[in-house]
């Protein structure tokens, strides 16, 4: 369990993260802020309408990278749905400024947990180092 409060400690410094998942042969990467741990496990959040959710549902395996005070993470990961009602609105209840957009039940709302992770932590002036979770 330390591995991923480390994990989620850096993603709460750092605010914003990018996920990247694959179209096809082309990469694509965009900003996000969700993340939240439930159940032992490090959760995002997004909506099935987006095209991240096709790109996840036809190639599961993400990257996340993020950056704060002079250091970065990296997490390779593969993205589970957790189509729960609980779930969502769990996530939903930590990000209440999402509940003008997505509901637990509304059918768009996607819980996403990160399986079989490794984050890398790196720095030009540090040691990298590598947790799985």
């Amino acid at each position: 369990m330390a591995a991923i409060n480390e994990v989620y400690d850096f993603l709460k410094k750092a605010e914003v993260y990018y996920l990247a998942t694959a179209e096809g042969d082309q990469p694509r990467v965009r900003p996000f802020g969700t993340y939240i741990i439930y159940e032992d496990k490090l959760y995002i959040q997004t909506g099935k309408v987006k095209d991240i959710s096709r790109q996840i549902a036809a190639n599961p395996k993400i990257e996340i990278c993020a950056f704060s005070e002079g250091q970065w993470l990296r997490i390779a990961a593969t993205a589970v749905d957790d189509d729960r009602i609980e779930t969502k609105q769990y996530i939903l209840d930590q990000y209440p400024n999402l509940k003008d957009r997505y509901s637990a039940d509304d059918g768009n709302t996607q819980a996403l947990w990160l399986k079989d992770a490794a984050a890398t932590f790196e720095s030009f002036s540090g040691e990298k180092k590598t947790v799985t979770f």
